[in-house]
């Protein structure tokens, strides 16, 4: 049995990439195998770095990517309500597609993983995860059933409640950008199954707001999938991990109210800002201390020193945001003038 750990990435999240190599490094994940899914071919800087590391490697199957882009593909095509927003909105029929790649750990060589969107950074042991994978089939530990249900399922969906038991849904709503599964618990037989009941209706069950995120709770929860949630089983003895709680920093690792994360996930801050600091300007970043010690961990000498960009940058930005904006509200009037 091989344990291992998957991330989605490309060079646009390279500096958080680098970042959490070095994470896992030093918090106790040395010995475990990495593999990098590309989120697209833009991987120049992202090669350059597995080469530079013995246990890294980078999923190459094509024919895997292939499959579960044409099935997430298919799945949000179907989805009428979403393709409607996607439409008025001048979005691709689907959003993030690339971040459906996540889907190909399924295929991978590792018996039993973790997966890590990239902008993330791990802060403690994955051996309690790889344990709990013998008992269950899927295995999270985060609070997003205590969010907004309406960024994963669409409750206004009168099939929602045919489906699915919601007071048994509450206890398996998971954020995507972190979980732990086995090989094949997905695959190319039972994700037809579940495709089939998707174009044949139950896609509008699906949140049009999110990307990856309704489809994999979809999948679990409609699959006979054994689950477990740490923070919604053992609320009181796990942490946060999100970067807008308040934690403790203690040699780098931090620590909500003395335990010690397994994870940090910084999901909804763009990774240009980390692109910006990592390149030297003055971004207020949540934690940035301790991103910048394991972005930079093997080559101290080389972190920036940071200052705030000059005026005509800062008027740069200002003036591409206001035309952006002004062109999408102009696209947007164009759009309903037409409609109508």
């Amino acid at each position: 049995m091989t344990d291992g750990i998957y991330i989605l990435g490309n060079d646009v999240v390279f500096d958080h990439l680098v970042a959490l190599l070095n994470s896992l490094e030093v918090n106790g994940a040395k010995n475990i195998p990495v593999c990098i899914i590309p989120y697209n071919d833009n991987l120049q800087k992202v090669r350059v770095e597995i080469a530079s590391r013995t246990n890294v490697t980078l999923f190459e199957n094509t024919d895997s990517i292939q499959f579960w882009e044409d099935f997430a593909t298919q799945a949000w095509t179907s989805h009428q309500k979403a393709q409607k927003v996607c439409q008025a909105k001048g979005w691709p029929p689907v959003r993030c597609l690339g971040m459906h790649r996540k889907f190909c750990c399924f295929d991978g060589s590792f018996d039993k993983f973790v997966y890590f969107d990239a902008d993330t950074l791990s802060m403690g042991s994955l051996d309690y995860i790889y344990q709990k994978l013998d008992e269950f089939d899927w295995v999270v530990n985060d609070f997003q059933y205590k969010s907004d249900f309406n960024y994963v399922f669409d409750l206004s969906s009168e099939k929602l409640a045919e489906i699915f038991n919601l007071e048994r849904l509450d206890s398996q709503i998971f954020c995507a950008g972190w979980f732990a599964s086995k090989k094949n618990i997905l695959n190319r037989h039972n994700s037809t199954e579940l495709l089939n009941k998707l174009t044949s209706g139950e896609a509008e069950i699906m949140s049009w707001r999110g990307a990856d995120q309704p489809l994999f709770n979809y999948l679990v929860a409609r699959s006979p999938i054994s689950f477990y949630n740490f923070a919604y089983h053992q609320p009181a003895r796990v942490t946060g991990n999100h970067w807008s709680s308040q934690f403790d920093v203690i040699d780098y690792v931090l620590y909500d109210k003395g335990r010690r994360l397994t994870y940090l996930h910084y999901m909804s801050i763009a990774a240009a800002k980390f692109t910006r600091l990592c390149a030297g300007e003055d971004v207020d970043i949540p934690y940035r201390d301790v991103f910048l010690h394991y972005r930079y961990l093997h080559s101290p000498e080389t972190q920036p020193k940071l200052a705030s960009p000059n005026l005509l940058v800062r008027l740069q930005r200002y003036l591409k945001s206001w035309a952006i904006q002004k062109f999408n509200n102009v696209r947007l009037k164009l759009r309903n003038f037409w409609d109508r």
